[in-house]
Order: structure tokens, then sequence, then C-alpha cells
């Protein structure tokens, strides 16, 4: 099986490792997004697929466009059986997704219909899921909309923030496109139209998705800060006007406050305890303005809050 590997971050770059490492597999060659400036320094970093692809020996190509036929003649040398996309982040034309004999597959996360889109890890938590899992499907030039392949669950733990779903999924996306391939060659890979029952659109994160509001229910302010972290966190202000970012709470227990929404209710034991529209939140992890990631203990002991303040992002 000859396969072109197509994406871009941490996820796909896992993913990639588990058919490299397959046996009776070859990666002919690995298409990723060009390198990216970073950091005060603006250095160019190559995002994680060609970091692998490098170290494996694996030729890269990053074309700054697929489209009108820019890509055609380097696709027909390459000549794949089957296309393996995963989180490659652009739009595919119709020569790409029709060229090899195998299809062009994909694998997903989440368990589609629902959370078709750019950030299906992150919507999931946010809204409070407690299940997920990868799909892995035939591309077309929907969105996520393609026939299914298969598809394999991940329990949603109020353990789990985005980084450690992430990872869970990663590893699963691998396996999806391991079975994809072994279906494929013994002829047992069957297609399942998706339904519109139940579909629905995971947009891209945005800054508004990150401000907290203090007056929903402590659950959701909780699978807020779980959806957006290790990044890029859920945020307020604090009375004089400096951002907080918060990393990580417990989860909520059913404790309720008469206290208006955002007030600092006590900071003892190392915790912020924060009221909410509906129950207390317990803040355990946060970042204030210009500093790092630090435990809610080490911000108490800096005095930078106090039981009593109200925090409201305005």
């Amino acid at each position: 099986m000859r396969i072109l590997f197509m994406g871009t971050p941490d996820l796909a770059a896992e993913c990639l490792r588990a058919v490299y490492e397959k046996e009776g597999t070859e990666i002919i060659g690995v298409v990723t997004q060009t390198d990216k400036p970073k950091g005060r320094g603006m250095k160019m970093i190559p995002p994680p697929v060609k970091v692998f692809a490098e170290e494996h020996g694996i030729p890269v190509w990053q074309p700054q466009t697929l489209k009108d036929g820019a890509f055609a003649e380097t696709l027909a040398e390459l000549d794949p059986d089957m296309i393996i996309v995963v989180a490659y982040g652009k739009i595919l034309p119709p020569y790409v997704l029709e060229y090899p004999k195998y299809g062009c597959v994909n694998a997903h996360g989440s368990l589609l219909p629902k959370y078709r889109g750019a950030a299906p890890i992150q919507r999931a938590i946010i809204e409070g899921e407690t299940v997920t899992g990868i799909t892995a499907m035939y591309m077309d030039d929907g969105i996520d909309t393609g026939d299914m392949i298969l598809k394999l669950e991940c329990a949603i733990t109020d353990e789990d923030n985005f980084g450690t779903l992430h990872d869970k999924l990663a590893v699963l996306a691998g396996e999806a496109m391991c079975l994809t391939i072994d279906r494929t060659l013994d002829g047992t890979i069957t297609r399942e139209k998706q339904p519109d029952e139940g579909a629905n659109y995971a947009a891209k994160i945005t800054k508004e998705d990150s401000v907290i509001d203090f007056t929903k229910s402590s659950r959701e302010v909780f699978n807020q800060i779980r959806g957006l972290s290790p990044m890029p966190y859920a945020m307020t202000r604090t009375p004089d006007g400096k951002l907080l970012k918060i990393t990580a709470a417990e989860a909520p227990t059913d404790e309720t406050s008469d206290a208006a929404a955002g007030t600092v209710l006590s900071i003892d034991g190392g915790v912020l305890r924060i009221a909410c529209g509906g129950g207390v939140l317990t803040v355990t992890g946060v970042v204030p303005e210009g500093k790092k990631p630090m435990p809610a203990a080490d911000y108490i002991r800096g005095r930078k809050i106090a039981a009593g303040d109200i925090l409201k992002y305005e």
C-alpha cells in the first residue's frame, strides 16, 4: 500500500507514526503546511508532521496552495494508492480527492456527524459531552461530510482537558487509519452515508469563546476551562483590569452561593472559590497577566487577589 500522508499538527504526527510503523505500508511522502514563525524571535518552526517525516527519511512537500492543479504533477509522480489526511488544514481540490484508487481517507476527532469542523475536541468538552471518538471516513468536497468507514469511541472524564483528550484521540486516529488500511486490503471495508440528524459544526475557537461568563453554571464554566486548556485558556479580569487566565479547576459539587456571579468567596487552602450563576467553582491553576502558568496557591501567596473581589471580563 503506497500511502501519501497529509497532515500538520501533533495529532497528525502521532497518526503518521502508527501508519509508518505498520507492516505492509509504504509512506511515499508527506504533505504539510509551511513552517510558521513563533516566539519573540519569530523563529521559523516546522510543523510536527514535518519533524517526524524528516527524522524518518520521508520526503516532505509544503505547497503554498493546492489550487489550480499546483500539486498535480507531483501527485502523478508519487502515484499513491491511498491518501491519508489528518488535520492538514487546507481544502483538497477535486483532482487530489479523486486521484488515489483507494480514495482519500480522513481521521476526524469526533463521532460524526456531530462536531464537524475545525475544533471538534474542544467543542465536545465545552458542550459537556461524556463520549467522543475518531471517525474514519472517505473525503468528499464538503467539510467532514464524507461517507463513514468506522468509529472508535473514547470516554471524556472530568479529569480530561483538551490536552489529555487530544493525546488519547491521536492514538485512536492511528488505530483507525491502520484498520482502514487492513479492511481496504482484505476487501472488508464498508462505507455509510452520514445522517443529517444530529449533525452540528465545531467552529474554530475564537477570543470570544475564551471569555468566562460567571453567570453561567459552575459546570458550564468548568467545561469551558477544560476545553480551552492547555490552549488558549479561558480568561477573565481582576478588579484592577489585569488579565487572568484559568488553567484548571475542580469538578463542581452541589455547593451553592448567594453572592454575585464572579465573586471570590475565599482564597483558603490554596484555591480560589468563585461564585457562579449556579454553583461554586474551585480554581486550582491560573496564568496571571505577564506571568507563566502557576498553581492558584502561588498566585494567592502573591497577594494579587482577595476574598470579595469580583472577576469579570470587561
